[in-house]
């Protein structure tokens, strides 16, 4: 055969590297398109269903908290540090503030305890013999869902870890397993996830995004889009404070009947007996 004159070969090459040529499904740039968003939403839904199911997680509990509350050696010496330098200078109203906000961290530390026994507990009654029924789930991050995953691999369970991205980077915790870590581009994907094999919410004191994910799934139970998951509050000193729920029964804007719809918990026994108690455990193997 003869030689491929230039402008041919030139030609070839433009075609080779021009982007249309390369097969849609390996296409990384067209995957991001605005229009390609329902396939990836298909997608984002699909791969934890298909990996979860190969793993054999036949269920879940999700476990909720805030990612502020460090173990309590940790908020010990965070309370220290910030006591010092409170000390040094007594009439800065930012360092004093910090001081206490110090102290308060330093009390709830104890729920980082509670949930890593919690976790603990579960997993280690309900994952025997090749069984992966009530698996821990949690946001994948610091805090609670650092101790609840920890829980988990104290007694070399599996448990779940589902991230996402965020504008201000955010790491998997180190406990997760590594096989059912996920990160998730879209919230409403993520929140699918978290209730698709859910038996029990268990939420810990927390800020926005737990406050977020019990509003939803109360919301779910109380109009019937979901059944079956048992709805725990960790530390009633907390969530009575955080909400009066009692005032919106008063103003009429939740039924008495409403207020049925979760259960208060102070140990991780008491959140395990609250939610065996609304389960039947499956026979083991």
């Amino acid at each position: 055969m003869g030689k491929i004159p230039p402008e041919e070969s030139s030609f070839n090459d433009a075609i080779l590297a021009s982007p249309s040529y390369i097969p849609a499904d390996r296409d990384t740039v067209f995957l991001q398109r605005e229009e390609l968003r329902p396939l990836r939403l298909g997608l984002e839904l699909l791969k934890p269903e298909i990996i979860q199911a190969e793993q054999g997680i036949q269920s879940t509990i999700v476990v909720f908290g805030s990612a502020r509350l460090q173990e309590p050696s940790a908020a010990e010496l965070a309370l220290q540090t910030a006591e010092r330098e409170a000390a040094e200078h007594p009439n800065h109203p930012v360092l004093q503030r910090q001081m206490a906000v110090a102290k308060r961290q330093r009390d709830l530390s104890r729920y980082y305890d509670v949930a890593r026994e919690f976790a603990r507990l579960v997993s280690s009654t309900c994952q025997t013999n090749g069984r992966c029924d009530y698996v821990i789930v949690t946001g994948g991050g610091p805090g609670i869902m650092e101790a609840a995953n920890r829980g988990a691999s104290d007694v070399q369970a599996k448990s779940i870890g589902l991230n996402i991205t965020l504008p201000h980077e955010q790491h998997p915790n180190p406990y997760i397993t590594p096989e059912l870590c996920f990160q998730f581009r879209y919230f409403a994907l993520r929140k699918m996830h978290f209730l698709i094999r859910a038996k029990a919410l268990v939420a810990f004191p927390g800020g926005y995004g737990t406050m977020d994910e019990l509003f939803e799934t109360l919301t779910l139970i109380q109009t019937g889009k979901v059944s079956g998951v048992s709805v725990v509050l960790v530390g009633r000193a907390f969530w009575d404070r955080a909400i009066n729920w009692d005032m919106l029964v008063e103003e009429g804007l939740i039924s008495q009947q409403d207020r049925a719809l979760f259960h208060y918990a102070e140990t991780a026994q008491d959140a395990w007996d609250v939610i065996s108690k609304n389960h039947t455990m499956r026979p083991q193997p």
